[in-house]
């Protein structure tokens, strides 16, 4: 788990370098903002179509293996970017190819390495392993953007394309060494000769039709904790997780701030991440009750933050909603990781994969429409109340759905305590 750890930290660091340097790229080939959003909802778009089925590969195939010629892959294609680049071939459309291919070995990689990361440690630490994944992505996310301004700054734009490929390739020549805990875990001798018999009760009763990608979809649906958690996250990423533009708009607007005003912001809210993440690795049966729980806190707070006098005072609400935010995300992968049944866990966060780039694709636009209509402060404001409204309104639903049975007592005589069957049958 420490050499996963580790390979991710790097792996993490390289892709955002790359982020980073391809909105440059972009801006360098075209001079256009319209089109470095357009490369980038090319590259999510394979998500919103094909993530279903990555997540049936990722079930069908050998986990390490799968991983390994993922990141093998991602790596040829930051290699021929950074060639294609070196050479000054590099055209937009080259460019929009390249990150759409990227978008669909993602929606294999994805699920992939979540998984095999999960298969590392005991059941029990799931939640501290994907707490510790969280740290990671944060720090990695940090490292990345820093050592993108530095390389592009010295070596130039390819090169960046170039550190992100040899990340990948770190990360495919670790794989192989990792060893998960059912491999290592040794079996006492009594329970070696019955693991085969279950084994093929199990292949008995997991038919070759139950790998499809629709027996995926069929137990999503059919899991109202899925689905309840799909709505949390949905509503909070559209009104609430944006913080990159509402606070942005609020810091350089009403609170008459700068870009390094905002900056300030944006590093809080990465501390307030981190802390958050190394908090949620303390979890240890995280629910979706406690999911909607802090997505609610974070959504008064954000109410709180809206209405902020000064750039001081929303620097003392910026941190603990980063926190809130990180560990009500560590609690919903947790729960989406480990509550379908093993052989279902791909497809599942390949169905999650569509949703979460829908959420992508259709927040930004949604948000920008409500500051247009209310201004930065009106948006976090009616957002936060929109989350918490929705949130509070789907548990009095659960409840009343799930209301306790009324129990009738009956009074108690000699004659029914000398008829047990009648007792039993009551």
């Amino acid at each position: 788990m420490r050499w996963w750890s580790v390979a991710n930290f790097v792996s993490n660091a390289g892709t955002w370098m790359q982020l980073t340097v391809q909105n440059l790229l972009v801006l360098q080939i075209t001079g256009s903002a319209a089109a470095t959003g357009l490369s980038m909802s090319v590259q999510a778009a394979p998500g919103l179509l094909m993530s279903v089925a990555g997540g049936a590969a990722v079930d069908r195939w050998p986990r390490k293996l799968t991983a390994a010629a993922s990141q093998a892959l991602l790596g040829a294609v930051a290699f021929l970017t950074a060639f294609l680049v070196a050479v000054d071939q590099l055209n937009l459309g080259i460019l929009m190819a390249l990150a759409a291919v990227t978008g669909v070995i993602a929606t294999v990689d994805g699920p992939a390495c979540a998984l095999l990361g999960n298969d590392l440690v005991r059941t029990e630490d799931v939640p501290s392993a994907i707490g510790v994944g969280s740290l990671v992505h944060n720090a990695g996310r940090l490292a990345g953007a820093a050592l993108a301004g530095a390389t592009v700054g010295f070596l130039g734009t390819g090169a960046a394309y170039a550190a992100n490929g040899l990340s990948f390739v770190f990360v495919a020549c670790v794989i192989p060494f990792l060893r998960p805990v059912h491999k290592t875990v040794a079996q006492p001798r009594a329970e070696r000769a019955v693991v085969p018999a279950q084994r093929r009760a199990e292949v008995a009763a997991t038919p070759q039709d139950d790998m499809t990608v629709r027996q995926g979809l069929a137990f999503f649906m059919r899991r109202p904790r899925l689905v309840a958690l799909a709505g949390i996250t949905g509503i909070s990423a559209v009104f609430g997780r944006n913080y990159g533009l509402t606070l942005a708009v609020l810091v350089t607007g009403p609170l008459a701030g700068g870009a390094g005003a905002f900056g300030t912001v944006s590093t809080v809210l990465a501390v307030g991440g981190i802390v958050g993440a190394v908090l949620g690795a303390r979890l240890r049966k995280p629910s979706v009750r406690l999911v909607g729980t802090l997505a609610a806190a974070g959504a008064l707070l954000q109410v709180v933050a809206g209405l902020s006098p000064s750039l001081a005072v929303l620097l003392v609400l910026v941190l603990p909603m980063a926190v809130v935010e990180s560990v009500s995300d560590t609690a919903g992968t947790t729960v989406l990781q480990t509550d379908p049944p093993a052989h279902l866990r791909g497809r599942v966060l390949g169905v999650w994969g569509s949703i979460r780039t829908l959420w992508g694709l259709a927040g930004p636009p949604a948000l920008g429409l409500l500051m247009e209509l209310a201004g930065a402060r009106g948006a976090l404001v009616t957002g936060g109340l929109l989350i918490a409204g929705a949130i509070g309104a789907g548990f009095l639903l659960h409840r009343r759905r799930t209301a306790p049975p009324v129990i009738l007592r009956t009074e108690e005589t000699p004659a029914a305590e000398q008829r047990p069957a009648l007792i039993t049958a009551a």
